[in-house]
């Protein structure tokens, strides 16, 4: 045994270590539960008297010399690590934190995904317009409130220039260089000149729907909805649709869906109705399509608009609408699970 401990010795005295792997080699030969240190110790036990006291000091001075090695050479590869690591010039001087999506985002991609997988296609726009794309060819009265200065941010050089209130504009212009069959859905930032609080914001961000085709029905409509419900707040979401009035679709009507706080039982966030409004719907006017060189005779079809900040409001019970546009770092990294 005592032949066997020298030989160990020299091994341990004359072994080269350059890189991490060999240590953990080193180390699992030498200090592991299973290593020769311990298998040694084992033996010792067995040994008769007279042989253990010359036995335990060389056995000693091999546990020291291993665990003296290990530590100094572990040591030695952490300095030099770190001496390349700050000898690298393209790294930043100081490290870099990971970010987390602006819930706006979040939401934005959970709604066109679930949109993409019934066949929808995303369909971009300018956000500065024209009154034509507007509101002229989606039906509004030339006296419609929408049009005064107090409710639309108009250019001042050219008052027929605007940013847009809605991307309904998207609708057209995709109308008027494409056929049907058309089944798309259009995300982006809109403008409207209203006092900011924590309901209301000068800017907020839309997902508009649009789908033409031959025979296309409000009961269509009806199972599109009832589908992106379900989808974005669970399987036991219900809707129900009430009449209303949008000058680009006939007939028109407001979505509520049942609140998913309270299940419809009744609550203050719900008003205790159980039902919580999220968009507005309809089939598209016969005039829109005409306006568009699209024959109304042959064609019909559906749009709906939605607002982002109020589906992430009900996703993450955000009570101020503020908070979305203040890059408050504190309030973004909450979202960070939600990726």
């Amino acid at each position: 045994m005592k032949e066997q401990i020298e030989q160990l010795l020299y091994k341990v005295r004359n072994s080269e270590i350059t890189t991490y792997e060999q240590l953990e080699e080193f180390r699992s030969e030498f200090l592991s539960k299973k290593g020769l240190l311990n298998e040694l110790f084992d033996q010792f036990k067995q040994l008769p008297k007279e042989q253990k006291k010359d036995v335990g000091q060389i056995l000693n001075i091999l546990k020291q010399e291993v665990t003296e090695k290990y530590e100094q050479l572990s040591k030695q590869l952490k300095r030099e690590l770190k001496q390349i690591e700050y000898n690298d010039l393209t790294r930043p001087s100081e490290p870099i934190q990971l970010g987390s999506r602006h819930p706006i985002s979040i939401v934005r991609n959970e709604i066109i995904n679930i949109f993409q997988r019934i066949g929808f296609i995303v369909s971009e726009g300018p956000e500065i317009e024209d009154d034509w794309h507007v509101f002229t060819a989606l039906n509004f009265p030339q006296d419609h409130p929408a049009r005064d200065m107090q409710d639309t941010f108009f250019i001042r050089r050219n008052p027929d220039i605007l940013l847009r209130t809605h991307t309904s504009s998207v609708q057209i212009r995709i109308m008027e260089t494409q056929q049907p069959p058309i089944r798309i859905i259009m995300p982006g930032r809109v403008y409207r000149n209203e006092a900011i609080s924590a309901r209301a914001h000068c800017f907020f961000h839309q997902v508009e729907g649009l789908y033409i085709d031959k025979k296309v029905s409000f009961a269509d409509l009806k199972q599109t909805l009832l589908y992106f419900a379900r989808e974005m707040f669970g399987k036991e979401t219900q809707i129900r649709l009430r009449p209303s009035f949008f000058p680009f679709t006939e007939p028109s009507a407001e979505m509520d869906i049942s609140c998913n706080l309270c299940g419809g039982k009744g609550c203050a966030f719900c008003k205790y109705t159980g039902w919580v409004e999220i968009l507005g719907c309809g089939m598209v006017d016969p005039n829109v399509l005409e306006n568009c060189n699209i024959s109304a005779k042959e064609y019909s079809g559906f749009a709906f608009g939605l607002g982002i900040e109020r589906i992430t409001n009900l996703k993450f019970r955000v009570n101020d609408i503020r908070l979305f546009s203040e890059n408050d770092i504190r309030f973004l990294k909450q979202f960070t699970s939600a990726i």
